[in-house]
């Protein structure tokens, strides 16, 4: 089984990397407690893959590799990272996006941007290595966070585990809202499932292909994007982010590059 997809968008080559897929911790229902019975039969055709014969949410983690020539390749996210991750009480660790990456043909050191969408640890699990000696798994990148989501979680164990130590490298770039990292490349903050959640939206001449995050993580929020998740810090400002980047990839043709969905691309 391949563990990378692509895409082009114009000159640029957009590549989904699998990290790892399993159900999540909790019931479904519980997480999107607002949703209909009929929304869930809408959701389960769109998106057959997204449950199991028990019922249960099954997920994929994804990263995306954007290549570009002038700038080099730009990763967004970091996926849930190896076998001694936090997550190992249920996710599928040790992840494999070091072997994704490999299938793509890309080495960590030729990454010279990392895209953190947002601090969870299913998105920030590869940022850093080592246990004693705590260094940027990417050796040459600069890491682009939203200052808001830094400020966010001053005094997390997320912070001193991650932050820290990119911090200490020289290698935390925080911003405060939109960033260009190419004519055809922008950072832009999709606030609602943490208050500093950024996307990255990839601007070619025909089309528009968006790497969501967490924006959506389930097919029930895009066919309802109303429909809140129980982890999402504000469910309105959610709502309001995924309507504007919704809109913006239909009337431009465009894509959604996701995290969570069965299929990468849609």
């Amino acid at each position: 089984m391949s563990l990378t997809q692509s895409r082009r968008v114009g000159t640029i080559n957009v590549t989904a990397l699998l990290d790892g897929e399993g159900p999540f911790f909790e019931n479904r229902g519980d997480v999107f407690p607002a949703a209909t019975a009929d929304q869930w039969r809408a959701a389960d055709a769109f998106d057959p893959g997204a449950h199991d014969e028990a019922g249960r949410w099954h997920l994929h983690f994804r990263c995306f590799a954007i290549r570009y020539p002038r700038i080099g390749t730009v990763l967004v996210d970091a996926g849930i990272g190896p076998a001694e991750s936090p997550l190992s009480s249920w996710t599928p660790v040790p992840g494999v996006l070091p072997q994704s990456l490999d299938e793509a043909g890309i080495a960590p050191d030729e990454i010279e941007t990392v895209v953190l969408t947002h601090l969870h640890r299913d998105h920030t699990g590869w940022a850093v290595s080592g246990r004693d000696d705590v260094k940027p798994y990417f050796p040459n990148a600069r890491y682009v966070l939203q200052s808001t989501e830094a400020d966010w979680l001053q005094d997390s164990l997320l912070h001193e585990q991650v932050l820290a130590p990119l911090d200490h490298a020289q290698q935390l770039s925080l911003i405060d809202g939109e960033e260009k990292l190419s004519t055809e490349i922008k950072v832009v903050p999709t606030p609602g499932h943490t208050r500093g959640h950024q996307s990255v939206i990839v601007e070619g001449r025909e089309e528009t292909l968006v790497v969501t995050g967490d924006l959506l993580v389930h097919s029930i929020q895009l066919l309802y994007p109303e429909v809140g998740y129980l982890f999402e810090d504000d469910q309105e400002a959610a709502y309001r982010s995924r309507e504007r980047i919704m809109d913006l990839v239909s009337s431009t043709g465009g894509i959604l590059g996701t995290a969570h969905l069965s299929e990468p691309f849609v």
